[in-house]
């Protein structure tokens, strides 16, 4: 079971005497703050896609945030005033294993946990989705929803960046490259049978293609486009992030940071490749890291990683993961993927 944070069990304003009482989704009805303790919620639903409205604040000045399964990052810290109240929506994916494809299965139905600085939730709405625009992630351990601190992977913080009407279902698996995810039964073959038409598959695998050939990564990445468009989803190819390895003119080296392998495989290059030769959208997410961890410094782009935690240049910081879902959903916008109605900013 998950811990709630005792920092937020203080701070949070609730009725008081609140208990936590299992929500069955037999009825359609919407469910509701009956099943929510100071610290956070519990809906006992099935597996599915729901919509969450929440109405924040309380007495005092407050500060919440929302997160949620797997320490996903659902609502991002929304301010309200004394006495006031914010009404804020967002789509949440609930499934087993609720984190990573090959993880633990994880506590069953959606569990909800209160941040911020000054929690206070005043009421709250969950019902089943019915049009939803569903994102899937294709990725590896520096996307998924990563377990335990101080990691984070950007597709953990992306549907914060997201409003009701729009769900990420965060199929990346830690250790994965192009090979392993399209052979294991619970990678591809899981996900492929999801796709409804319509639905945006994000695909960034490249960091554990260390010993694939450049014939072979073209081929897989080939066929994940196909697979994907035979569901009638919408692939979109996403270069990986760069790595925190500088040259000693304050660049980035062109080997380990630019993810080329050893066998000469420049995996950016192959995807822009892909990209052009079968008219898929691409995220140029090393192009964009590149630029903002090289105008960061040396010094100044420890924080994106987790340099100062464990001398790890590879794997994102929450906050690195964070910056780096923004670059995504800047380009989601920018290209016309998602309308800029449903995305949130700032």
């Amino acid at each position: 079971m998950r811990r709630f944070n005792l920092a937020v069990l203080a701070a949070v304003t609730l009725s008081a005497g609140l208990t936590a009482v299992p929500a069955q989704a037999h009825s359609g009805r919407p469910l509701g703050i009956e099943n929510c303790t100071t610290a956070g919620c519990h809906f006992d639903v099935p597996p599915g896609t729901y919509d969450v409205k929440v109405l924040l604040g309380g007495d005092a000045a407050s500060s919440t945030s929302i997160s949620g399964e797997t320490r996903r990052s659902l609502l991002p810290e929304t301010a309200a005033e004394a006495g006031g109240r914010v009404s804020r929506g967002f789509t949440v994916n609930v499934r087993t294993p609720e984190g990573e494809p090959t993880g633990p299965d994880g506590t069953p139905g959606l569990d909800l946990v209160l941040g911020g600085s000054a929690p206070a939730l005043a009421d709250i709405k969950v019902t089943r989705a019915r049009h939803t625009r569903q994102i899937f992630l294709v990725g590896d351990s520096t996307v998924c929803d990563q377990p335990g601190d101080p990691y984070s992977g950007w597709g953990q913080q992306l549907p914060q960046y997201l409003r009701k009407g729009v769900s990420v279902a965060n199929y990346a698996d830690s250790g994965e490259s192009t090979v392993t995810y399209l052979s294991e039964p619970r990678l591809w073959a899981t996900v492929q049978p999801l796709i409804r038409p319509g639905d945006l598959v994000l695909v960034q695998l490249a960091h554990n293609d260390k010993t694939t050939d450049e014939a072979t990564y073209r081929a897989n990445l080939e066929t994940l486009v196909a697979g994907v468009r035979e569901k009638g989803g919408n692939p979109v190819l996403v270069t990986p992030i760069v790595r925190r390895w500088f040259n000693s003119d304050g660049t980035l080296n062109n080997g380990t940071a630019l993810l080329v392998n050893g066998l000469g495989v420049d995996h950016p290059a192959v995807i822009r490749s892909v990209a052009a030769a079968e008219g898929v959208p691409l995220i140029d997410l090393t192009a964009r890291t590149k630029s903002l961890v090289e105008s960061l410094g040396v010094e100044g782009s420890k924080a994106i990683y987790l340099y100062n935690e464990k001398r790890d240049n590879t794997h994102t910081s929450v906050h690195g993961a964070t910056v780096y879902a923004g670059l995504v959903r800047d380009e989601l916008v920018a290209q016309g993927l998602v309308p800029a109605g449903l995305v949130r900013v700032g």
